[in-house]
C-alpha cells in the first residue's frame, strides 16, 4: 500500500495542475479574443452622423463576423487623419474605414500631401448607402425657405453670411461658393472639425447656416432646432419631401450622389473583404438597421466591392472638374 500522505500530495498537485491549466486555457482565450476585435475606423467625432452610422452597422456586424468590431474615432482634418491610420495598418483584416465620399475621393483633390493615394493604398470592400447635402439654418434665424433666407442675409445682415461646413475644402465649402454666386450673396465658409460641433454652434445660434449631409441634420430638423430648406440631387427626398432641391431653385448640376462606404488597408485578402463585403450586405439588408438609416436620411443599397470602387473613381472625377472650374488650388 502506498503512504497515504503521499497520495493526497499527488492529488492535490493533480488538481492544482488541473486549475492552472484552466485557468490559463480561460486566460489564452481572452488574449485571442482582444486581439481578434475588428477596428472600424471613423474620421469624425463621435456624435456626428458618420460615428451613428458606423456603430448601428457595428452593432450588428459582430454578429455576423462572430467577433467584436469596435468603432474607434480617429477626428480631424477631414477624416485624413483616420485615412492615414487606415494606411499605416496591417493589411491582416482587422482594421476596415468607414467613410463618405469626402475623404477618398474629394480631399485627394484639394490637398497636396494627403498622406495616402486611394488607389495604391486603399481597397474598397462595400459600399451601403448615397444621401444628399444640404443647407440648413438655425433656429435663431427666421427664415423658413430658401428665398427667406436669402432675403434675411441680403436685408438683415447686409448681404453678407458665414455658413458653417463640417470641414475645410470639402464638397461643402465649394456649395457655399456656388450658393453665394447664384444669389449673389457674400457667402463665406465656416470650416469645423466633423458636423458635431458645426451643428452645436448652430443650435447655439452661433452662425445663421450650415451646409452637411442629411444625416447630420435631420433629428435637429425633425425636432425644429434647425431646417433644412435645401437639398441637392436629381430629386427630393423621401425623409424631408417637403424640402425643394437646389435644382428646383436653379442650381442644377449637382445629382452624382455622394456615398457612404467601407474600406480596408491595400494587401487586405480578398477571402477577407468578401467575407467583410457579405455581412454588410447581410446588415444592411435587416429591416431595423434599412429603416433606422432611411431616418437618417440616407438612401440604402448594397454595393460590392467593385461597384464601390468605381463610384468612388467616377465620384472623383466629376468634382475634379468642378473644382478645376472653381479656380480652388491644391493646399
Amino acid at each position: 500500500m502506498g503512504n497515504p500522505q503521499s497520495t493526497r500530495v499527488i492529488g492535490t498537485l493533480r488538481n492544482t495542475l488541473i486549475i492552472g491549466a484552466v485557468l490559463l486555457a480561460g486566460l489564452t482565450g481572452a488574449v485571442q479574443a482582444q486581439t481578434s476585435t475588428i477596428r472600424l475606423l471613423v474620421g469624425f467625432p463621435p456624435g456626428g452622423g458618420t460615428d451613428v452610422i458606423a456603430r448601428t452597422l457595428a452593432e450588428k456586424l459582430k454578429d455576423q463576423l462572430g467577433t467584436s468590431v469596435i468603432v474607434e474615432n480617429r477626428a480631424g482634418a477631414g477624416g485624413q487623419i483616420a485615412a492615414q491610420a487606415l494606411k499605416a495598418a496591417p493589411a491582416d483584416g482587422m482594421t476596415f474605414f468607414l467613410t463618405h465620399d469626402h475623404t477618398v475621393s474629394i480631399l485627394p483633390l484639394v490637398t497636396k500631401n494627403p498622406g495616402f493615394d486611394p488607389a495604391k493604398d486603399f481597397v474598397a470592400v462595400a459600399g451601403f448607402a448615397t444621401f444628399v447635402n444640404a443647407l440648413a439654418v438655425s433656429g435663431g434665424t427666421p427664415a423658413k425657405s430658401m428665398n427667406e433666407y436669402v432675403a434675411w442675409v441680403r436685408n438683415t445682415q447686409n448681404g453678407k453670411g458665414n455658413v458653417g461646413i463640417p470641414a475645410p475644402a470639402s464638397v461643402p465649402e465649394f456649395l457655399v461658393k456656388l450658393i453665394g454666386e447664384k444669389y449673389k450673396l457674400d457667402l463665406q465658409a465656416a470650416p469645423y472639425r466633423g458636423s458635431a460641433p458645426m451643428i452645436a454652434d448652430m443650435l447655439g445660434n452661433q452662425i445663421g447656416a450650415g451646409v452637411g449631409s442629411i444625416p447630420d441634420f435631420i433629428e435637429n430638423h425633425k425636432a425644429g432646432k434647425i431646417r433644412v430648406v435645401a437639398v441637392l440631387g436629381g430629386a427630393r427626398q423621401a425623409a424631408l419631401p417637403d424640402v425643394p432641391t437646389f435644382a428646383e431653385l436653379g442650381l442644377s448640376g449637382f445629382e452624382d450622389l455622394p456615398y457612404y462606404g467601407i474600406f480596408a488597408p491595400a494587401g487586405t485578402p480578398k477571402a477577407t473583404i468578401d467575407r467583410f463585403a457579405e455581412a454588410v450586405s447581410k446588415v444592411v439588408a435587416m429591416p431595423e438597421v434599412r429603416d433606422r438609416l432611411t431616418a437618417m436620411g440616407l438612401t440604402v443599397g448594397y454595393m460590392p466591392p467593385a461597384q464601390l470602387a468605381s463610384r468612388e473613381h467616377a465620384y472623383a472625377q466629376t468634382w475634379a472638374r468642378i473644382i478645376k472650374a472653381s479656380g480652388f488650388q491644391a493646399q
